[in-house]
């Protein structure tokens, strides 16, 4: 175990937690919503401080980050739990584990930050990403590797469903490149519905402090899930969203959903649904909106906002063609929103 940052000591040994706004009031002996973080008599203990559960050597493309360091590797870790509980979380595996339940908890392999970012530069990789589950719920491992990776020039990301405090946020900010975040849907009853947390409010708010007060590279992801939040008036929301907020030139993935958990008896996303939400993305003025989870589709790729032309082919995770020359098109040098 390792002591957590962010709570405060309340009366009778209890602590509240303040690392997420579910902002848990914690008994002695007991864990907050996300299972991870537990009271030792009055002080708060994260119980997966280096506990991997999950590691491979991902290319970028896979977060999906699409701007950011175009066909790099990228060492990705995750650990055990979530502080929402998604009705159709694919890794569910691994993010509905309460690891202070110890009858449920998967096996992990420890290891310390030094061997992570040793591992990634004899991988030939040029970053780290804590991903798989959600990254906050081992904030203290994220933070002591993120600034290892830094000293050791590697780029530092966060694949999250945005539900953080703002002060860890600004803890983190320093040392973090790129933060592709969720906008699971849009407003409050479906955040309730689905993910099980009250409000959408503080991933709204996390995405714009993670770019405009610390300029990290974001890029937003909206699982297409049918009947859920798939209609037009929900997807221009987002869209909407995202360009008042985060800017027209904020990559948006629009991805296919796989029946899971208890959305196990819907059907898997029609590709008409998923060419109509990047419609309306570019129908209110994003320049990019991608399509995901649909392998060889014309939807994958990078066309310049000016000219029209591809200027990035990819074929799943892989880089066909590269037409950018110096952050700007290669065709007709539009300035191009990518980091490289």
């Amino acid at each position: 175990m390792r002591e957590a940052l962010f709570y405060k000591q309340l009366d009778d040994n209890k602590v509240q937690c303040l690392l997420c706004p579910h902002n848990c009031v914690i008994h002695p002996q007991k864990a907050g919503i996300c299972g991870a973080r537990v009271n030792g008599e009055g002080v708060l203990n994260s119980l997966v401080y280096g506990q991997v559960s999950s590691l491979a050597i991902d290319p970028i493309e896979k977060k999906p980050l699409f701007h950011f360091y175009p066909g790099s590797l990228v060492y990705s870790m995750g650990t055990l739990g979530c502080n929402m509980r998604c009705s159709h979380c694919q890794n569910w595996r691994i993010s509905h584990v309460l690891v202070s339940d110890k009858s449920s908890t998967r096996a992990t392999e420890y290891i310390i930050p030094e061997k992570a970012v040793e591992n990634a530069l004899k991988n030939d990789c040029e970053g780290i990403a804590f991903t798989y589950n959600e990254p906050t719920i081992w904030f203290e491992y994220t933070l002591d590797t993120a600034k290892l990776a830094k000293e050791n020039g590697l780029y530092t990301v966060y694949v999250t469903n945005g539900y953080i405090n703002p002060e860890p946020l600004d803890a983190i900010g320093p040392y973090l490149d790129a933060f592709r975040v969720d906008i699971k849907g849009f407003g409050d009853e479906f955040y309730r519905g689905v993910a099980q947390v009250p409000s959408i409010k503080p991933v709204l708010e996390s995405a714009v402090q993670a770019k405009k007060r610390w300029n990290m590279h974001v890029e937003a992801v909206t699982n297409i899930i049918p009947g859920k939040n798939d209609g037009p008036v929900m997807l221009r929301k987002i869209a909407q969203w995202i360009k008042t907020s985060l800017g027209k030139e904020t990559p948006w993935h629009v991805t296919r959903f796989m029946p899971c958990l208890e959305f196990s008896d819907l059907n898997m996303t029609p590709l008409e649904s998923l060419e109509m939400a990047q419609e309306i993305g570019l129908q209110e003025g994003l320049e990019y909106v991608y399509l995901g989870n649909v392998p060889t589709h014309a939807g994958e790729s990078t066309y310049c906002p000016k000219c029209g032309e591809m200027i990035i082919e990819r074929n799943g995770y892989n880089l066909m063609s590269y037409e950018i020359k110096d952050g700007k098109c290669g065709y007709c040098s539009y300035p191009i929103y990518i980091r490289t």
